[in-house]
């Protein structure tokens, strides 16, 4: 069977993915979603033309001056009158223009004599200086943040000031994860030499803290085909994740089980390293990816894996992570057949390929902060060349 490329397999797996169900949440509960559909402004921004400085409200006409000064527009105490031929009123910053008056002449350009207000300066230079028009930032009816946008503190500030108390988004995605294998325990429970604390259940978990989603857990599987069938046959979930057992060993029971249990797999096996053994597929409605038990493996496959099908499923429209560029710090090799993720730290924008690469080596994952990409066949690659890398941390 010829491994499938990585992107490829992203491709074909978002393919099948449709969102879940949408919800409407108040805009402070709704931190981290995904916007089911497009969140409209109930108001203009500003509503009203503004001052942006502190100083003196005039017509732009009436420069170089004198003035008198009728009047003060504060924030939330706007002046009644209206400015006349030669007339000026003290305003504040985001305070609302008076009726009359086009242009700011800012405070340290102004000189006043009780009422009397004279130009000390070069004054402003155009009609509207120091202005800020009403629906200078946006109008009512405008889109303030397309469908399958990520509700950030940003988005969610300009819905609030856009007048939006709730918003559409998906509900929390249902993600099931199980760990397989006899060799596995609880960390921080006595074990043997043999014995290994599992830590990919916590890995998942901590990776998908920042997506909305409510994890059931599955806790640690024995490797018996039976156990796992019924394990898998009765779980509810959008996506199950599984970690283990995902080769092709007399122990390596995952696939048979799933398959067992309903689920059609679509592909398995991807150019990818670490994280050769990745398999896709679906039981009914639920999703199945099933990882490798390699942590390392388990933590890349994830990355390109597991949170873009969350995100997908939560519905967001762009859902693979973002790459960037840096400078490598060291030369590498040419790479072989399959894409290659190397764990790396980037220090001043120069990327440095970290510690032993095998796959068993966690803690060269632990003290990485990016990935280095490096294509099939890609070649040697010099000190000083430009490098994709993915950043993790």
């Amino acid at each position: 069977m010829s491994l499938l490329p990585v992107a490829e397999a992203q491709v074909r797996l978002l393919a099948s993915v449709a969102p879940v169900a949408a919800e409407t949440l108040p805009i402070g509960a709704a931190l981290g979603r995904w916007a089911a559909e497009p969140v409209i402004a109930a108001r203009t921004q500003p509503a009203a033309d503004l001052s942006a400085m502190d100083g003196y409200a005039i017509r732009f006409a009436d420069l170089p001056g004198p003035w008198r000064v009728i009047g003060e527009s504060a924030a939330g105490r706007p002046f009644d009158g209206t400015i006349g031929a030669g007339e000026a009123a003290r305003i504040f910053t985001g305070a609302a223009m008076p009726k009359g008056a086009d242009t700011v002449m800012v405070q340290e350009e102004a000189g006043r004599d009780g009422d009397r207000l004279t130009l000390d300066g070069e004054g402003p230079l155009a009609l509207g200086r120091n202005t800020r028009r009403r629906g200078l930032d946006f109008s009512a009816g405008d889109v303030l943040i397309e469908a399958g946008a990520r509700l950030t503190a940003a988005r969610l500030a300009v819905a609030a000031t856009g007048g939006v108390g709730a918003v559409t988004v998906r509900r929390p995605v249902r993600v099931a994860i199980a760990a397989t294998g006899d060799e596995l325990v609880e960390p921080g429970t006595p074990a043997s030499d043999t014995a290994l604390p599992e830590s990919n259940r916590l890995l998942l978990r901590s990776l998908l803290a920042d997506s909305p989603v409510e994890i059931v857990d599955l806790g640690i599987l024995p490797d018996r085909l039976d156990a796992l069938t019924e394990a898998f046959r009765d779980v509810q979930a959008d996506l199950l994740v599984t970690t283990g057992g995902a080769s092709v060993g007399d122990h390596d029971l995952v696939r048979p089980a799933l398959e067992a249990a309903g689920a059609q797999i679509d592909f398995w096996r991807i150019a990818l390293r670490p994280g050769k053994p990745m398999m896709a597929g679906r039981r009914g409605q639920m999703l199945v990816l099933g990882l490798p038990g390699n942590p390392v493996s388990a933590f890349v496959t994830a990355i390109l894996f597991v949170k873009p099908v969350v995100a997908a499923l939560a519905g967001a429209h762009n859902p693979l992570p973002r790459t960037t560029r840096a400078i490598l710090g060291e030369d590498l090799p040419a790479n072989g057949p399959r894409t290659d993720y190397m764990r790396a730290a980037l220090t001043d924008g120069r990327v440095s390929v970290s510690g032993i690469q095998d796959s068993s080596m966690l803690l060269t994952l632990a003290r990485s902060d990016c990935l280095v990409i490096r294509e099939p066949h890609a070649p040697p690659a010099a000190a000083g060349e430009s490098a994709e890398i993915l950043m993790i941390a």
